[in-house]
């Protein structure tokens, strides 16, 4: 009964969470703008209710008597994973006050509109007060947590367990060696076409369309939908109900419909996982306080990636779906064959926004961004002169010249919820990505389904090897079970060379 009675207690958290990612779903893509402030006080509370449901005193007594029941249960079971999330989770809370838990979320709640106006209005100067107020509130979050190395490292935490910035910096290294060689050889080359990519495109069809092909991959309509945002993301309410947005230029096809893929990749991790975990800390981020069941940002990165890019980009997926592509838009791909399409996806051409971005340079624009978090949080680049450190990685990075505050620091919705530190998990994602679909392909079933169209088989290696477990194991623990080994960036490495030295001929 103890155990049983310290569940229902865990599954009262999640509840309060997933009602916060219902409001937080609203603001984003159906809320009026005069509804901001309110909000923002609304999802603040439900951030402190649910800190304080987690630390109270009658929770840890509900653990304290829970232990003993499961203590003769194997050190790996289900009930002992638990029990140890929970007294993980309560130890790390109560390090930082709920003062700064508050302040924290109700920054981060306004934050949104903030940035929303000065992105449109190419404006740093009027979201940097906010941001100021953000770094400042995370840098003394990050002493609360403790660190060894960097201050960074304990806002990293957060998102993806054991990353530090010691270990991105040989992992940084490897992807730039496999990369850079790659780029500078494509730059000698011709482009392939994309003026097709960039006629008229009418958003109800691009929506109708991306909806269809996330549907082929796997996404459940029947516990899901689509709607439009500024900045496109997936929120699940339990596995029963999860959603994904997109955003529409109507001049450039391949935003929406691979922002679609991306977030269905997502959706796709929350939608398998194991229905006995639903209410449970094995679908509830307790340190980070979410609603989510991807045992780390990078882990639910690496599905968005994979179905997006390692499925959505290929080859292969193109000359067996292009006639869906024809059938949706008739006069805009009139005279485009799969092969033209498939190259014109795949362009590569440095740019200035990162969800734009191909394979080959986005995570050169994920470098930049975990440099100047790191920089922010230790004190080495103060908020004002953000801008000016922003154009200078992307010169360097890119070469490339930042034409106004739109196009550079205002691109990312991330600092405006309060975010910071995540950023390495679109790498971490790409990573894992690239090792779990090596590894996928080496089964049969997976192999013969891709070939025919068929995506229901890689769903379901997916699902297996991945979606169901939730937070249970680690994300090390899930690669060494689906692929035999840890972090490697070599099957990555290998996927982007052999792709674009056969589009570019290098």
């Amino acid at each position: 009964m103890g155990y049983l009675a310290f569940l229902e207690r865990m599954g009262q958290v999640n509840d309060l969470l997933n009602a916060k990612s219902i409001l937080n779903w609203d603001a984003l893509t159906k809320m009026p703008p005069g509804g901001a402030e309110t909000r923002a006080k609304q999802l603040a509370t439900l951030s402190v209710m649910a800190r304080d449901l987690l630390v109270a005193d009658d929770t840890r007594s509900l653990l304290d008597k829970a232990e003993p029941e499961i203590a003769a249960k194997p050190a790996d079971c289900v009930e002992a994973v638990i029990c140890r999330q929970v007294r993980e989770a309560i130890d790390y809370h109560l390090r930082i006050p709920a003062e700064l838990v508050r302040k924290r979320a109700e920054l981060g709640s306004i934050g949104h509109e903030i940035w929303a106006h000065a992105r449109a209005a190419s404006d740093f100067s009027a979201y940097m007060p906010h941001l100021t107020k953000t770094v400042a509130l995370n840098r003394e979050m990050a002493e609360y947590i403790g660190y060894e190395g960097h201050p960074y490292d304990a806002l990293m935490f957060r998102f993806e367990p054991g990353e530090t910035v010691a270990t991105l910096k040989p992992l940084f290294a490897k992807l730039r060696d496999g990369m850079l060689p790659l780029l500078r050889a494509i730059a000698q080359k011709d482009a392939p076409r994309i003026d097709f990519l960039e006629r008229h495109y009418p958003a109800d069809q691009q929506l109708a369309f991306g909806l269809k092909m996330a549907e082929k991959l796997g996404y459940d309509l029947n516990r899901g939908r689509l709607d439009l945002t500024v900045h496109p993301f997936e929120v699940s309410f339990t596995r029963n109900d999860v959603r994904i947005t997109t955003r529409i230029v109507e001049d450039w096809m391949p935003g929406s419909l691979f922002g679609t893929l991306h977030e269905a990749g997502h959706a796709l991790y929350e939608q398998f996982s194991d229905p006995a975990y639903v209410r449970t800390p094995l679908a509830t981020d307790l340190i980070g306080l979410y609603a989510v069941s991807g045992v780390s940002f990078g882990a639910h990165e690496s599905q968005s990636r994979l179905f997006e890019n390692q499925v959505g980009r290929s080859r292969q997926f193109w000359e067996l779906n292009f006639g869906a592509a024809r059938d949706a838009f008739p006069d805009q791909l009139a005279d485009v064959d799969a092969e033209a399409f498939w190259r014109g996806v795949n362009r590569v051409k440095p740019g200035f926004i990162r969800v734009e971005a191909d394979e080959l340079t986005y995570d050169f624009h994920i470098m930049l961004r975990v440099d100047i978090e790191a920089a922010l949080t230790d004190g080495s680049l103060a908020v004002k002169d953000l801008p000016e450190a922003w154009n200078a990685k992307i010169k360097e990075y890119l070469g490339l010249d930042v034409p106004d505050d739109r196009r550079g620091v205002l691109q990312d919705v991330h600092w405006s919820s309060g975010q910071i530190g995540t950023f390495c998990n679109y790498t971490i994602g790409n990573v894992m990505a690239g090792q779990l679909f090596e590894a996928a392909n080496k089964d049969a079933g997976v192999a013969s389904g891709m070939a025919q169209a068929e995506y229901a088989p890689l769903r379901e290696w997916m699902t297996t090897h991945v979606h169901q477990h939730g937070r249970r194991f680690s994300r090390d623990e899930l690669l060494v079970k689906a692929s035999g080994r840890t972090l490697d960036p070599a099957p990555y490495i290998t996927h982007l060379t052999s792709k674009y030295s056969e589009i570019y001929g290098v």
